[in-house]
């Protein structure tokens, strides 16, 4: 009976001091009350936080970290964004913070989108007015990018980082090409709007930008199927039609739509950009060669381009390469 009660109180006493060893490797780090920011990258594994947070010093045990956020289930709830955190903290108020509404927002917004698209995007996460945005922001110059905004961030701030970094990827260099090319700054935008939407890869854009610009020099109609879809949806459009910002398979009557963005029916270039171009698109024109021997292109139902001299071999192209 004796031997059954000594061991009792050593196991009592055992599960009492690793009780207490687990709770103080969860405490906090200090009683200091300073804060950090913590900035959680979008898709950033759950390590990577938690070597952040020991690197910070925002957290005692990574080992004690790890294991108390998948024994809650809270590890897989953290949010992308930046938090503000405290060696103050326990490890239970560090997850809750994390697993809360973040102080900022990252936001991806893709090469080729419209500005309707963007700012749809934008408003499932922050609280700004639509028809102010699609009022400020200026087609063709909003830099598609990963940003990350604060919480309340207005139309105007998102605009002008938008509008800022397009600048700084615009650069003088890309410029001064586009303009040797015969074109002007805005007509490069154009192009490059117009490429990103034909175009696929950069190769096939550096092509579609040459084809397109040989075009433009003689006097051809550019004939670019995205002019046609951006004119089918009116500016300023609030949400989608049922097909998308984008008709996939336009018919006959698509291309007589009486638009000037319609670059079957009007020669030269729209009178704005039709999309907001990323720097692949930009270079694509910029280094785009007028004397390219085709002034057709076509991508087949595996997205692979074809290229033709003549009419013909166009015509040849699309029957061989459904």
């Amino acid at each position: 009976m004796k031997k059954i009660l000594l061991l009792t109180v050593i196991l009592l006493a055992v599960f009492f001091l690793a009780k207490g060893w687990w709770g103080s490797q969860l405490s906090p780090v200090s009683s200091d009350k300073s804060t950090k920011i913590l900035i959680v990258e979008k898709g950033e594994s759950f390590s990577k936080v938690v070597e952040e947070l020991k690197r910070q010093n925002l957290i005692k045990s990574s080992w004690a970290f790890n294991l108390y956020a998948k024994q809650t289930g809270m590890g897989a709830k953290i949010q992308a964004g930046t938090f503000r955190l405290s060696p103050s903290m326990s490890s239970g108020e560090v997850l809750q913070v994390l697993t809360s509404e973040p102080l900022e927002n990252w936001v991806t917004l893709l090469e080729g989108w419209r500005v309707e698209e963007m700012v749809q995007s934008l408003s499932s996460k922050f609280k700004i007015q639509s028809s102010t945005f699609l009022r400020i922001a200026k087609e063709g110059y909003m830099f598609p990018d990963t940003y990350l905004f604060p919480a309340d961030v207005t139309e105007e701030q998102i605009v002008k980082r938008l509008r800022d970094n397009f600048d700084v990827k615009y650069s003088d260099d890309l410029r001064a090409k586009i303009k040797a090319l015969g074109l002007t700054e805005s007509q490069g935008v154009i192009l490059a709007s117009i490429v990103e939407r034909e175009a696929r890869s950069d190769e096939a854009r550096r092509m579609v930008a040459s084809i397109l610009l040989k075009r433009f020099k003689i006097g051809m109609g550019l004939n670019a199927d995205a002019t046609v879809q951006y004119a089918l949806i009116p500016q300023g459009t609030k949400s989608p039609p049922a097909g998308g910002w984008w008709k996939r398979n336009l018919d006959k009557d698509d291309l007589k739509v009486d638009s000037p963005y319609n670059t079957y029916l009007h020669s030269g270039f729209p009178p704005t950009p039709i999309a907001n171009p990323g720097l692949s698109s930009l270079q694509a024109v910029a280094n785009a060669d007028p004397e390219t021997p085709y002034l057709y292109y076509y991508h087949d139902s595996k997205g692979v381009p074809r290229y033709a001299k003549t009419l013909e071999e166009h015509n040849q192209n699309i029957a061989n390469y459904p």
